[in-house]
Order: C-alpha cells, then sequence, then structure tokens
C-alpha cells in the first residue's frame, strides 16, 4: 500500500467525475415517489448493472410483506458486495432510493436532472441520489486503486427510508444483513455538507389524537357536543403550556439546524366534522355538529427525555383539558416511534472520516445530529450495529424543496472523503 493514499485516491476520483455525474443523472431521472413506491425495481436494476461491471456481486431483495409492499408496488432493495484480497472489516454504504412527492414551486423539471452552473438539479439530487452516486464512485475508486484491500465493501440502495424504512433497512436488519458479524461500518451519504459527520439523530413519537363529542342538527348546536370546540380546547392548552416548555427545554445533542436543538412538536394535520367532498361537487355541505376531531402530532425529543416521558406528558395535557370541559372525551392512538441514536465520536467510522475530511477540506469536521430520524436507527436498535454514521454530499436544507440540487464539488469532495477512509479501514 502506498504512503500516502490521497494522491492516488484523487487522481482516480478526478478521471471518475463525469461518471459520477452521469449516474447521479440517471438516478434522478428515474422517479421514485414514496408513496406509492414507484420503478423500485428499475433504479435497483440500473444501479445493479453499473455495479456489477464494477465488480461486485449484485442481490435484488424484494421485501415481501413489509410495510406497502404489494403486487402493484413492490419494495425493492440492493445489495452489493465486493470482496477483498484476504480477510477484513467489511464497510457498507447504504443510500435510499425513495423520493418525496414533487410539490409546486420548481423552476426546472424535476425529473430532467439539469445540469447548471456546477449543479444538478432534480427531487433526489440531494436527498440523497448524488450520495448514492458519490459512495459509488469512492468505492470504485479505492477498488481500482488499492485492488489489494482486505474486507470487503457493500453498497446497498434500499425503499421507504422516507416513509420509515420498513420496506428497507429495517427488513433487511430484521434478516441479519447489518449485523455486527458481517458488517462493521456503516455510511449513510444523507446530505449533511462534506464537512460535517452525523452521529445520529433525535427521537420521534408520532400519535393521533381524537377528541368526541354528539352529532345533532347545525341549527340546535346545544343538542349536540362539538368535537372541534373540544379539540380547540386541546389546541389553546399547547400553546399556552406545551409549546413554551418545548421551547426551552435544549439538549446536548449537536443537533441541526440551530431551531431543533430544542424540542418540537408539529401538527401534522386536523380533521373534523364532514369529510370534503370531491373536487367536482357543487352542492352545500350539510348541517351537523362534528362528532369526531382528529389531529395528527409530530412530537421530536433528544436523548435527555425518554419516551414513555414524552407520552406521559401528552396524557397529561389531555387530562388538564378534560377536568376543565364537561363531556370531555378522547383517544389518543399511537403511530409511529423511534428511539434517539448516537455514536460515540470516538468510533471506528467516526474517526476514519474525520481523519479523511481534514485532509481533504484541510478542516476538522463538525459532529451534527440530524433533526429528523433515517434509516440509522433500524441498523442501530434492529441490527444493533451501533459503528454507523451519516456523511455525504449535499445542503440539508434543500432537502424536500422545490429545485432540490446537489453541488457537483461537494459530491467529489465527499468521494474522496469516503475513499480515503476506506483506506483507513480496509487497505491496511
Amino acid at each position: 500500500m502506498s504512503a500516502d493514499p490521497l494522491p492516488r485516491l484523487r487522481a482516480e476520483i478526478d478521471a471518475r467525475r463525469g461518471e459520477m455525474v452521469a449516474l447521479a443523472q440517471e438516478l434522478v431521472r428515474i422517479p421514485t415517489l414514496n408513496p406509492p413506491g414507484l420503478r423500485y425495481r428499475e433504479i435497483c436494476e440500473a444501479l445493479g448493472a453499473r455495479l456489477e461491471r464494477s465488480g461486485f456481486s449484485v442481490e435484488l431483495i424484494r421485501a415481501e410483506g413489509a410495510l406497502a409492499d404489494s403486487e402493484a408496488h413492490p419494495r425493492w432493495n440492493l445489495v452489493a458486495r465486493r470482496e477483498g484480497v484476504r480477510p477484513g472489516d467489511c464497510v457498507h454504504f447504504n443510500g435510499h432510493h425513495d423520493v418525496v412527492e414533487v410539490g409546486h414551486g420548481w423552476t426546472v423539471e424535476p425529473f430532467g436532472a439539469e445540469l447548471k452552473d456546477g449543479r444538478i438539479y432534480g427531487r433526489g439530487a440531494c436527498d440523497m441520489k448524488g450520495g448514492i452516486a458519490s459512495a459509488v464512485t469512492a468505492a470504485e475508486a479505492f477498488a481500482a486503486a488499492f485492488p489489494d484491500f482486505a474486507g470487503a465493501i457493500e453498497i446497498s440502495a434500499t425503499a421507504d427510508e422516507e416513509s420509515g424504512g420498513y420496506g428497507g433497512v429495517a427488513w433487511l436488519a430484521e434478516r441479519g444483513w447489518f449485523s455486527p458479524e458481517r458488517v462493521q461500518h456503516v455510511i449513510i451519504p444523507e446530505p449533511l455538507n462534506p464537512d460535517r459527520i452525523c452521529l445520529g439523530h433525535r427521537g420521534v413519537w408520532w400519535a393521533e389524537i381524537e377528541t368526541q363529542g354528539r352529532i345533532a342538527h347545525g341549527s340546535m348546536p346545544f343538542l349536540g357536543d362539538c368535537a372541534v370546540r373540544h379539540m380547540g380546547a386541546v389546541l389553546a392548552e399547547m400553546e399556552a403550556t406545551l409549546f413554551p416548555l418545548l421551547a426551552a427545554r435544549g439538549t446536548a445533542m449537536p443537533v441541526v439546524p440551530e431551531g431543533a436543538r430544542a424540542a418540537t412538536l408539529n401538527i401534522n394535520a386536523i380533521h373534523g366534522g364532514e369529510p370534503e367532498q370531491a373536487e367536482d361537487y357543487t352542492g352545500l355541505p350539510a348541517p351537523c355538529v362534528p362528532d369526531r376531531c382528529r389531529i395528527t402530532i409530530d412530537r421530536r425529543f433528544p436523548v435527555e427525555e425518554s419516551l414513555d416521558a414524552v407520552k406521559a406528558e401528552i396524557a397529561a395535557l389531555m387530562e388538564r383539558v378534560k377536568a376543565s370541559r364537561p363531556g370531555f372525551c378522547y383517544e389518543i392512538r399511537d403511530l409511529f416511534d423511534v428511539a434517539p441514536s448516537m455514536t460515540d465520536a470516538e468510533a471506528p467510522v467516526v474517526r476514519a472520516v474525520g481523519a479523511a475530511v481534514g485532509r481533504v477540506l484541510g478542516r476538522a469536521p463538525a459532529h451534527v445530529a440530524s433533526p429528523g430520524t433515517y434509516d440509522q436507527k433500524h441498523i442501530d436498535r434492529i441490527g444493533r450495529l451501533k459503528n454507523c454514521i451519516a456523511y455525504g454530499p449535499g445542503i440539508l436544507d434543500l432537502a424536500h424543496q422545490p429545485d432540490e440540487w446537489v453541488g457537483i464539488d461537494d459530491m467529489a469532495d465527499a468521494a474522496l472523503v469516503m475513499a480515503l477512509a476506506l483506506h483507513d479501514l480496509l487497505g491496511r
């Protein structure tokens, strides 16, 4: 092995720059929208063909029976592996291939992968098809420069991260793909900026809160019990007590952006009374007192809080409202929860990537945590693999935005960092 691998790896990355851009564009042009889960097999096949040409063995794996898996929208995943020439650790790069809805406000074609001013534009360019292209380029460059490496390199492209990851990393982890016996280091190239290492993420609890009333004629509301008014009291109590409390509740986790350094609550949706009619309905609503109202809440919490305490806080709020409102009835239904996850800053993959960032960018990386969850949660909690980080190109704030883009220079820098980390972990 070369005493200094950086020049050789830089030359290999530079030689592959055009291929890296072309791969990112190819992936962006496949609209893997989730929901419902479009063209998952197509993107796995495209990426698999590329990796087979680079010497990887490729498996396409359907998460049969997973949440949202169906014959119409099967949940396809790819796992590719390239063995070294002698025993050693396995470094696994995991990227999700699904993207969120397009939304409004675009000035470019969302799936056109337009190349302009050193950027690739399109839904998923930043989150996270640019990261997948960088990881593939890093692995190919390292294997070309140092073919006598130890251990193994794996690359996966997995489904449904945007909707919880249960048809992707969770399904694979349950079947041992991320067990510490077969994989020792995981890098997830989420868009965190190439000078930052993400050690983990906050926890999340999604729940549905329903207030219950009694239906009656809208001209005689006194004969009914309005569930929407009851929910109004719940929202008022949240505004008066809970939101100020959460805003003052900080954390030692290095969460970015700064606003996410506090515990947060988002009200995702509210529904009450008569359902909305189809757009072509031209009539008026019926005069009824609504007997049900529901909100969906999204509560994010740092390591200093427990899930039990988070749930108990909402239950106590509901009981306060109940004590002040005759006839108040409610129900809380759990939808989804994930505990916070944090990798030790001295873990081997953190040290290797940190040293590489220092060499490539000339400065030590910042250690951060994500405001939202990503697939590290499944690798940690199901796979029991703690040596996992998120590191990749792209600006976090651009994720899910119109005119989403990833910078080509950032992709190349991140690829070089990941290749240098591979040399640190497998090349000695």
